[in-house]
């Protein structure tokens, strides 16, 4: 398993929203210890640290595990599914895939999810008050066994042409790509992601130029795009 143990953290400026506004007393939040996560299929389980990073703020967190179009992957056991953390601790996830069987010749792709609700400190209920839950969503890539190549080597693959002004990007690998630093014509573009042995087409046309995140989240060299 590949875990970029480099804190993600999803800071909450304020935890409580009042009437006079935005108050900072209680800033900190939940901090992931991953910003993507590899599960080879060999494994039985894996595990994802979370951390809580407030001096005195409580709060309730809920994990689960969705599919793309965001409804919940029920082949998923995620434990503990909700808990408590306090401030300055840390929990770990363990997270189970019970099946079925995946394609065996790409990798296939999940979304962990953690919401964390603030809990509230008995003086701010004096007043008007509003909790402010976080949301944070990583990519759980499901890696299968024996493919015929590297997950290093796939950026290398992405090849490019122009269809109607658009540019179609070509991913022959087995592995997602996510298209990082991406730019068209010298125009600056959104991130994307090219699914496996799969195409994916964004507006404009001209010299392109991207990197791409590797397993630990870590941005590869800038390169042009083949044709």
């Amino acid at each position: 398993m590949y875990i970029h143990m480099k804190m993600f953290k999803i800071a909450i400026t304020a935890s409580l929203l009042n009437i006079a506004g935005i108050s900072a007393a209680h800033a900190g939040g939940i901090a992931l210890g991953a910003t993507r996560v590899i599960y080879s299929e060999n494994e039985k389980q894996i595990s994802l640290p979370l951390n809580n990073t407030s001096e005195n703020m409580s709060f309730l967190v809920q994990t689960w595990i969705s599919r793309a179009d965001g409804s919940k992957a029920a082949n998923f056991i995620v434990t503990p599914p909700l808990f408590v953390l306090k401030p300055k601790k840390e929990n770990k996830l363990r997270i189970i895939y019970t099946g079925p069987m995946l394609p065996q010749d790409r990798e296939s792709v999940f979304y962990i999810n953690s919401k964390a609700i603030p809990s509230v400190p008995k003086e701010s209920l004096k007043g008007n008050t509003l909790q402010i839950a976080t949301q944070s969503v990583i990519k759980l890539f499901m890696r299968p066994e024996g493919l015929p190549s590297r997950s290093v080597d796939a950026p290398a693959t992405i090849t490019c042409h122009v269809e109607s002004a658009k540019t179609v990007f070509n991913n022959p690998s087995p592995y997602y790509v996510t298209l990082v630093q991406l730019s068209i014509g010298g125009k600056k573009m959104a991130n994307n992601m090219v699914a496996p042995k799969s195409s994916l087409t964004v507006a404009g046309q001209g010299a392109v130029k991207f990197s791409t995140l590797n397993d630990f989240g870590a941005n590869t060299p800038l390169q042009h795009c083949r044709t």
